[in-house]
């Protein structure tokens, strides 16, 4: 049984159904809300945390309420002091505890702290699906009748940039099957507006689960020349050894791969090739250049595809001669998956699985429009990145879709997977 499970488990032995049902009754009866300021929920979770700050001060005195004081005691219960929190289930007044001495430190609820964790955690999932702070401050107010300004909201959001940094500098596994690398632009407010690559490398681990290796925010165009920096950092952070990098394209990007990886395998993304490939074709015409091609990139090897490739350009040639050029520019870099198995194959010949979580960014980003400064949108995209799993049923998917994948990849590559694991 999960831990998950135990805790809901537990829960239920401690909560009594029928003292529940006795107080929603009694709350009902007496007009009084459920929810909302002066509801049950509130009353109840004022109750809850006043007994366990009780219970806290009686274990920092070591004495419990109304004993006789014994020779030699030097500290003393001291009355309360009135504290509002902001809770889940909006603003709760109260009373904690104080001991003669000041040297009592609550856990629950610390000193000076306004807002429990759950409200933290509120205001991170929100920004993270791209509201803005004035529209997180707006929904807390009619949702749960809290006010939480929009500073503090800036103030709980900036509060995972310590984390970032740390996630940023991780150490990485030593061996990754695959990489797939890509980009997403977001706008930011420097003097003008103006689009920021922000690039992403996703990989997959030995284990087949899915580890983002890091965010960073460029200063222009994607180009290779800052990739080359990019993917030197992820190597002295210790991935010494990538078999496959995928990518959708880009000029000059195998001699930086091959530069810090030089027996990295560059693959083109077959998907960006086939609409680029549209771009220069009318639109009536695209599902039959779909049809042609296709026996391209499902040939059973290198010389077959080529084969392939000129009977395509015998038949669209003159029609489209954009077209073919572009896949004759492309060539080197596309057929590398050809020479390997069918479950290789179906993984590398496309950077889908960094598709999915750029669509997840892209929605964050655009519902916020643009950004102050290239930190506010490397935040957004970090809680976006962070906010992707969260009940862990992708994890299992990405297992299951590349067991088979990773034995092909280990055999393939004369056992440079199960050496990483070492």
């Amino acid at each position: 049984m999960s831990d998950i499970k135990v805790g809901e488990a537990a829960a239920v032995d401690v909560v009594d159904e029928g003292l529940v049902t006795e107080l929603v009754a009694g709350a009902q009866a007496g007009g009084m809300k459920l929810s909302g300021e002066g509801g049950l929920l509130a009353e109840l979770t004022r109750k809850v945390l006043e007994s366990a700050l009780e219970g806290e001060h009686t274990d920092h005195l070591g004495h419990e309420p109304g004993e006789r004081a014994e020779e030699g005691r030097e500290n003393y219960r001291n009355g309360h002091r009135s504290k509002t929190v902001t809770t889940e289930v909006g603003p709760v007044e109260i009373a904690v505890p104080r001991d003669r001495a000041g040297t009592f430190e609550p856990q629950l609820v610390k000193k000076r702290q306004r807002r429990l964790g759950g409200v933290d955690e509120m205001v991170l999932s929100l920004s993270a699906k791209g509201l803005t702070h004035g529209e997180i401050s707006a929904h807390l107010a009619e949702v749960y009748g809290t006010e939480v300004s929009k500073s503090t909201i800036s103030t709980i959001t900036d509060s995972v940039m310590a984390g970032m940094a740390e996630w940023q500098n991780r150490p990485l596994d030593r061996v990754y099957p695959v990489v797939f690398i890509d980009c997403v632009n977001v706008k930011v407010r420097d003097g003008q507006v103006a689009n920021r690559p922000v690039y992403m490398a996703l990989a997959v681990t030995a284990e087949g689960t899915r580890d983002i290796l890091g965010l960073w925010v460029g200063d222009g165009g994607e180009g290779a020349k800052y990739w080359l920096q990019v993917l030197t950092e992820i190597k002295n952070r210790g991935a010494d050894d990538v078999p496959m990098l995928v990518c959708d394209g880009l000029t000059g990007l195998p001699d930086a791969v091959n530069t810090v990886w030089p027996r990295t395998i560059f693959q083109t993304c077959v998907v960006h090739l086939l609409r680029n490939s549209f771009r220069y074709a009318a639109r009536q015409d695209w599902e039959k250049i779909a049809k042609a091609l296709k026996p391209v990139y499902t040939a059973a090897s290198e010389e077959a595809a080529l084969e392939r490739f000129l009977e395509f350009g015998e038949a669209w040639g003159a029609k489209y001669p954009a077209i073919v050029r572009l896949w004759e520019h492309a060539w080197a870099e596309f057929v590398p998956f050809l020479q390997f198995d069918v479950e290789i194959r179906k993984i590398v010949c496309t950077t889908n699985a960094i598709e999915s979580v750029n669509a997840r960014i892209r929605k964050a980003v655009r519902a916020r429009g643009h950004f102050p400064n290239d930190q506010a949108a490397l935040k957004c995209v970090y809680l976006a990145v962070m906010s992707l799993d969260p009940t862990g049923t992708g994890r299992k998917r990405w297992t299951m879709r590349w067991k088979a994948a990773l034995q092909a990849f280990d055999i393939a590559f004369d056992g440079r997977l199960t050496a990483g694991r070492r």
